[in-house]
């Protein structure tokens, strides 16, 4: 039995093919039953235990993704600012080997990654088989910032860029692409959009400012951005209806509730991962001689 039930798998995915509607998810959904009454008064301690449960959940499920080594899982989280992508990362991954996993953040590109193609720099930090890649940001980034500001595209020299829409249309064939080439060759992709309303960005950002351990997270830059928000919106929209595919499904996480978000990450995850049936690879009788012997050589010292 699955962590999530079919019905909020079926709420969060966005199914290919379909429009990502953002106005109609809404961000301070609560996950359920389950999850909203952990959320009440008096059961933060019922609610950072069921946390840990998951976050246990999923150390087992990578130990076994790590023991097979069959599979890679792609994570990749997308979002506005604030709306909690570090924390998320911190806290649903806190519990997994740390050999097993790597977290990759992606910024404003440097010049070296804009003399390649816009792929080229998450390509290149891909996880192994038996590995977890987290992407904190990712080539999404390109049909999203770029598209809102699109005067970013002059540092990229592109030959004969495309006017219009069909530049990002291109983009999203290129991204479909690579992430069917990455599912047939043993990499999973899962996406997460972390879903936060306009309000709850605003009291998050004031939260900074009020906090002196939390100012160093405030950028000026941050509430400039505000001004774009329904452009972002869109970008969102577009690109995430038009990349959700059965080998790379988007998630729409609500994110106006932080324990919720982690919860239906981690449940997402974990679901994805034992879907792949994994098991501990089996002893042979030519080990298990082996290891015999070794117990033998062991006990007779």
């Amino acid at each position: 039995m699955g962590v999530l039930s079919k019905d909020v798998h079926e709420r969060l995915r966005v199914e290919p093919d379909t429009r990502a509607r953002l106005e109609d998810r809404d961000p301070g959904w609560k996950g359920g039953p389950t999850l909203k009454a952990l959320l009440r008064d008096g059961r933060e301690d019922d609610a950072r235990e069921h946390l840990g449960g998951l976050v246990e959940r999923l150390s087992d499920a990578q130990e076994r993704l790590w023991a097979s080594d069959r599979y890679a899982l792609l994570v990749i989280f997308q979002a506005m600012d604030a709306a909690g992508k570090d924390g998320t990362i911190e806290h649903v991954f806190s519990g997994v080997n740390p050999q097993g996993v790597h977290v990759s953040s992606f910024k404003q590109p440097s010049a070296e990654e804009l003399d390649h193609d816009f792929l080229w720099r998450c390509v290149t930090r891909l996880p192994e088989r038996g590995r977890i890649g987290v992407f904190n940001r990712s080539y999404y980034e390109e049909v999203l910032v770029v598209r809102v500001h699109p005067e970013f595209l002059d540092a990229q020299r592109l030959p004969d860029r495309p006017g219009g829409k069909r530049l990002w249309k291109q983009r999203y064939e290129s991204i479909n692409a690579l992430e069917r080439h990455l599912d047939r060759n043993g990499t999973k992709v899962v996406k997460f959009f972390l879903h936060v309303s306009k309000r709850e960005q605003k009291e998050r950002f004031l939260a900074r400012l009020d906090e002196p351990d939390k100012r160093w997270k405030f950028s000026v830059g941050d509430v400039d951005e505000r001004a774009f928000w329904d452009d972002y919106q869109r970008a969102y929209e577009d690109a995430i209806s038009a990349t959700s595919t059965p080998w790379a499904p988007w998630y729409v996480i609500p994110a106006d509730h932080k324990f919720v978000m982690r919860a239906l990450v981690a449940g997402v995850l974990i679901d994805t991962l034992d879907g792949l049936g994994l098991e501990f690879p089996a002893v042979g009788e030519d080990k298990m001689a082996e290891l015999a012997e070794a117990r033998r050589r062991l006990e007779a010292e």
